[in-house]
């Protein structure tokens, strides 16, 4: 009888997916590595960390056919520590991704929740060589941290492939007294034909805070970048140029690394990134990129990356890693090397690991 009421269940549960004709997938990355940081204000650093390369994830993503090309989706991800097994993120779940929404063919999709900025998207999937990973990581330089990279409370739009055109706008709520308080506004175009691929993407994002009843106004911060990459076969060639004014425009990710107060980060700043892959075998590639911090105020902190790396496939899952970055401060800039998790403690830093995904 207790066999025959689990079979029964079975079969429930499996007529029940068949019929809502949906799908969910577990997915993930596990990376780990040995970092070795020089030049801060603590000295050397060597230790093993999580995220080198690509940031440790599990997450669920799922789709469901609502029939005429239109579909349901989710997506949940939560970030790992991969060499403590924590969340990245004490008392947070799923706050790398979370959202809902829908997709069709021919109109595009309409998510809701915590999402990537196009400004992001633009960075990461186009302009950086080292894809905000290893110490080559641009987001050392530029402006990729915090709500420039992803957000909370965002509706998203993207638009279907119109003969290699594409675009995303993005809207997140700053959910507070005022409409416009804490707000956060992107939109990116891109264009992509053969092995040319070019996006132009831009933040807004309002400075605006709430203390009681009253709202105290603060300057908008803005970003501006333009990405492109080239596949010449032998080489693949990528740049960005990126203009930031305005409050919280540019923050550093460790802004005591060299000293015991904070400094002050640019209110008006120019980013500039030349880079390139080198596949040197069916299996291994050569990265390095040139990267500059220009900064327009009048401290004029500017900043200079170097970095060069090499990854290759142990299988198609399998990516082992090794690379080296170095930055040049100038006149009391607080640019560190880091790498996709951490912000970096120093000027320099090697690393080697490996990445799994799943």
């Amino acid at each position: 009888m207790k066999k025959t009421l689990i079979s029964l269940a079975v079969l429930a549960a499996a007529s029940g997916s068949a019929y809502a004709q949906s799908n969910v997938t577990i997915f993930g990355i596990m990376d780990a590595g040995i970092v070795s940081e020089h030049g801060g204000k603590n000295g050397n650093v060597t230790k093993v960390s999580s995220g080198v390369a690509n940031a440790s994830r599990i997450g669920f993503k799922g789709t469901e056919d609502l029939g005429g090309g239109l579909s349901a989706v989710f997506l949940l991800e939560g970030g790992i520590k991969g060499d403590t097994g924590e969340s990245d993120v004490s008392g947070s779940v799923f706050q790398r991704q979370a959202y809902v929404g829908l997709v069709s063919k021919s109109a595009g999709s309409l998510t809701l929740g915590r999402q990537y900025t196009p400004w992001y998207n633009a960075f990461v999937q186009v302009g950086d060589p080292f894809q905000a990973g290893l110490s080559g990581s641009a987001k050392n330089i530029f402006p990729a941290n915090g709500i420039n990279v992803r957000n909370s409370n965002s509706v998203s739009y993207k638009s279907p492939d119109l003969m290699g055109v594409t675009a995303e706008v993005f809207y997140a709520a700053g959910e507070q007294k005022e409409s416009s308080t804490g707000r956060q506004l992107g939109a990116s175009i891109g264009y992509q034909n053969g092995d040319f691929n070019a996006r132009l993407a831009y933040n807004n994002r309002n400075n605006d805070v709430v203390a009681g009843n009253v709202v105290t106004g603060r300057d908008i911060g803005r970003n501006t970048l333009l990405a492109v990459n080239y596949d010449f076969k032998v080489v693949k060639a990528f740049g960005m140029f990126g203009i930031n004014k305005g409050l919280n425009s540019v923050a550093y990710p460790n802004g005591t690394a060299y000293t015991a107060a904070a400094v002050a980060p640019s209110t008006d700043s120019r980013n500039y990134l030349l880079g390139a892959t080198v596949p040197v075998s069916a299996a291994g590639s050569l990265v390095a990129s040139v990267a500059r911090a220009d900064d327009r105020d009048v401290a004029n902190r500017d900043a200079n990356q170097f970095a060069i790396g090499y990854l290759h496939k142990l299988s198609p899952r399998t990516t082992s890693y090794m690379s080296y970055g170095k930055i040049k401060n100038r006149n009391g800039a607080s640019f560190t090397v880091g790498n996709n998790a951490e912000s970096g403690s120093g000027d320099s830093a090697y690393n080697v690991g490996i990445r799994h995904t799943f």
